[in-house]
């Protein structure tokens, strides 16, 4: 068993923001890095080749949905996730707890772990920390997270601080189980900092499993419905609680303004689905902010998705023709739209670490955030106003700078 290796090549002079290199058994990965999510072995739409020509050396898989289909077994003799989806970049495979405990009204939680049913055939299973080590080292991944108690935002502190002690007691048995896995498994465990928000709580998470000395820590429990300030407040706390030597990963995280606030923090990856999920459903990303591309404002439109970025891969189909694919239900408008997306967090990531290496990450992130929640604010306008034919005041709701 080998653990990653994180150093960090450049500092920011006037925030916490910095640049690191990240050794992992399928190659280096630069920080900071936006890591699309492929949940079921795919992220889907995409080829992978395509994901390594926009520069991505590490994407996500799922636990929970490997686990039930096709099951760690097959893919264990089928060579790994590696070999099995044809990836020869890195994997990191969260727990699958998020989507277990999504499942509610399916599913008991006790001290030995989660008894689940299937969302695919009603089947019960059992998650234990254990068990979930055993199955992401079955897939070969690079990078595996230990189950963990999430909570979603408003619950009471008796439910937040009961949250922690699991998380806290299940990392400690992931880790006695990950360092019992050897030398024929290389991947890295980090641990999953909780406490809801509740700072004390997010302190004593934070501490406990410092205690573990794990390759890296991500923040759980952030933008899981929070309003925006509470989310920039407790990751700017939970942020400083981390070990700066070692990997810092915000988890659920995918849009512009989280992302270049993390990124201030000093957080090192972040992920979501959300923009490949809004990108089947047509909404893309621009310089300009967001833009739903079924509208019909863009039936005769001739431009590209965004005329200041768009990847060669899909510069040449205009908007008008991306909404006619949409329109007519091809799937070619997904596909455009999804890698549209993903080159764009893509190029906003290493714009980010080269305004670091420069040291004006600052004006650098001000300059985008300006102009991209403006451009939401417009956007935000026009759909109004095309839903009630009412003008809408310009002043009202306008999003903060960032």
């Amino acid at each position: 068993m080998t653990s990653a290796n994180f150093v960090v090549e450049a500092r920011d002079a006037s925030s916490s923001a910095r640049v690191g290199r990240l050794e992992l058994p399928h190659g280096p990965v630069t920080t900071p890095v936006f890591m699309p999510v492929g949940t079921g072995g795919t992220v889907r739409g995409v080829f992978h080749r395509t994901l390594a020509e926009l520069g991505f050396a590490l994407i996500l898989g799922n636990t929970y949905h490997l686990y039930l289909r096709p099951g760690h077994d097959r893919i264990r003799r089928l060579g790994g996730l590696h070999a099995f989806s044809g990836w020869d970049g890195n994997i990191l495979t969260d727990s699958g707890g998020f989507q277990v405990f999504s499942l509610a009204p399916f599913r008991t939680v006790s001290d030995d772990g989660v008894r689940f049913r299937s969302h695919i055939d009603g089947s019960y299973h059992e998650l234990t920390p254990e068990l979930v080590v055993e199955i992401q080292a079955a897939l070969g991944s690079d990078i595996q997270m230990p189950l963990d108690v999430c909570l979603g935002y408003g619950v009471d502190r008796a439910e937040a601080s009961e949250a922690v002690d699991r998380t806290t007691a299940w990392a400690s048995r992931a880790a006695q189980a990950w360092r019992a896995t050897g030398e024929w498994y290389e991947g890295a465990l980090f641990g999953i900092v909780q406490g809801n928000f509740y700072p004390d709580l997010r302190r004593r998470s934070a501490e406990e499993l410092l205690e573990l000395d794990l390759p890296g820590y991500a923040l759980g429990g952030l933008s899981v419905g929070e309003p925006a300030e509470v989310f920039r407040e407790y990751l700017d706390l939970s942020a400083e609680l981390l070990p700066g030597d070692r990997p810092r990963y915000v988890m659920g995280i995918g849009t512009p303004d989280y992302i270049l606030h993390a990124i201030e923090q000093g957080i090192d990856m972040f992920d979501c689905v959300m923009p490949t999920r809004m990108a089947r459903n047509g909404t893309v990303f621009t310089r300009g902010g967001r833009i739903a591309l079924k509208n019909s404002r863009f039936a005769d439109d001739p431009a590209p998705i965004d005329g200041d970025f768009t990847h060669p891969s899909v510069s040449m189909y205009s908007r008008a023709y991306v909404r006619h694919l949409f329109k007519s239900g091809e799937m070619l408008g997904p596909m455009i739209a999804t890698v549209h997306n993903l080159s764009f967090l893509a190029d906003l990531v290493s714009e980010a670490r080269d305004a670091i290496a420069n040291a004006t990450f600052g004006a650098f992130k001000r300059r985008f955030l300006q102009r991209y929640l403006e451009g939401n604010e417009r956007e935000r306008i026009r759909s109004s106003e095309a839903r009630t034919g009412q003008p809408v005041d310009a002043e009202v709701g306008m999003g903060e700078r960032g």
